[in-house]
């Protein structure tokens, strides 16, 4: 029987060129559930803001899945900080755009669209799921600054909603820590995309491809909060301790097209400039990379660097795993969930450029090692991130919630 289900995901386009501005890991998690939830006989409709002006309102993926695009007021692109105040507005619209009686339940990514989650129960009686992708208590301790609001805004939703879906234990021990009497907790994991897979000749790759050995991998978008400097400032002493031994090289992927200039392929930002002065010629800045791009550079790289101030699951690190690439990552989040250390990768204190630099050094001068935590990289991706089997379980909990929507509407 076919299922009707409304993903709500109000500044993560699905279909947005990932590694942009508000483009990562919430975009891609959006498009991959919705896909595969498609086996399980649901027809996804997201509602997303309208933030790309060429984009079409509706636009059509996969077999039964599409992007209904909301102005809100204003089409083109709007920072998430903004878009509190083009709730009422977007929730205004959606009601005039969609039949939302016809729908079986909504899920929610992202404290935004949690409020209008919040509403569309209330107002239409929808079961309403919620997975946050980040939470407010996180990021105060990595920007140190609090948002009340947004703190508020989560409590009261984390609490309301009928389901809350965590993507590791440390983002559910997190919400436990924070919220009284949260609503009912499940924690599973984020699956890859199955074009990041381990292939052949991975030295012939990388050759190809224009790279030398050892080589590290960035992927994301080129902000703080993402460890940058923190990252560019342990390559400068990883180049320096090299001396004569060995010639590292870092690749970036990531950040907004405009952001990089393709005849140095260094970034235009200035303070960036300035954290690459004198190893030029050991980084590339490539900008935005697709899929297939980003599985290539996985699959060259001596290790995946994550060097985040927080992530709450970590999408890049477990692509990189299933490329067979072993991942160095900070110890937080669900970082500390995804990243295996010692099995899988190497953890290391956030925001200390030192111990960046000792792990990235270990791996540069240690192949074997290299090569094992990149074997048993793969196995952790291949037992804990297949979408086939997350999307199931996910469905059951749908389930259960449409069940229990039905057998409440009988009783009354």
């Amino acid at each position: 029987m076919r299922k009707k289900m409304l993903f709500v995901s109000d500044h993560g386009d699905p279909l947005a060129k990932l590694g942009g501005k508000q483009s990562g890991g919430q975009n891609n998690y959006v498009k991959q559930l919705a896909l595969s939830l498609e086996d399980h006989g649901w027809e996804i409709d997201i509602v997303t803001h309208w933030c790309d002006s060429f984009a079409p309102r509706i636009e059509h993926f996969g077999k039964n899945c599409r992007v209904i695009r909301i102005e809100a007021g204003f089409k083109g692109f709007i920072s998430k900080n903004e878009m509190y105040e083009m709730l009422s507005a977007f929730y205004k619209e959606m009601k005039s755009a969609l039949n939302l009686k016809e729908y079986d339940m909504v899920h929610t990514h992202y404290w935004l669209s949690g409020l209008l989650g919040m509403r569309l129960q209330r107002d239409f009686g929808l079961p309403f799921m919620h997975t946050s992708h980040s939470l407010g208590w996180a990021k105060e301790v990595a920007v140190g600054i609090p948002d009340l609001r947004r703190m508020k805004a989560e409590t009261a939703i984390l609490q309301t909603a009928d389901q809350v879906l965590a993507t590791t234990n440390s983002e559910k021990a997190l919400i436990e820590k924070f919220v009284e009497h949260p609503s009912p907790i499940s924690v599973i994991p984020i699956g890859v995309d199955k074009v990041f897979q381990k292939r052949q000749n991975r030295g012939h790759i990388r050759k190809r491809l224009g790279f030398q050995t050892p080589l590290f991998v960035f992927a994301g978008r080129l902000e703080e909060t993402k460890g940058i400097h923190t990252l560019l400032s342990a390559f400068q002493r990883l180049v320096h301790r090299a001396g004569d031994r060995f010639t590292p090289q870092l690749v970036l992927a990531g950040g907004e097209a405009n952001a990089i200039d393709f005849e140095t392929n260094l970034p235009t930002d200035l303070n960036l400039r300035k954290a690459v002065r004198g190893i030029e010629q050991h980084v590339i800045f490539l900008g935005p990379q697709n899929q297939t791009q980003l599985s290539l550079l996985f699959n060259s790289a001596t290790a995946t660097i994550v060097p985040s101030y927080y992530e709450s699951f970590g999408m890049v690190a477990a692509e990189a795993q299933a490329c067979g690439s072993p991942v160095i990552a900070s110890k937080v989040g669900g970082l500390k969930n995804v990243v295996q250390d010692g099995y899988s990768g190497l953890l290391v204190e956030s925001k200390n450029p030192f111990d960046l630099a000792n792990a990235m050094e270990k791996l540069a001068t240690n192949a074997s090692l290299a090569h094992r935590l990149g074997q048993q990289a793969m196995q952790v991706a291949e037992r804990e991130f297949q979408w086939s089997s997350i999307s199931e379980r996910i469905n059951s909990l749908y389930e259960v919630m449409i069940s229990e929507r039905y057998n409440t509407s009988i009783s009354h």
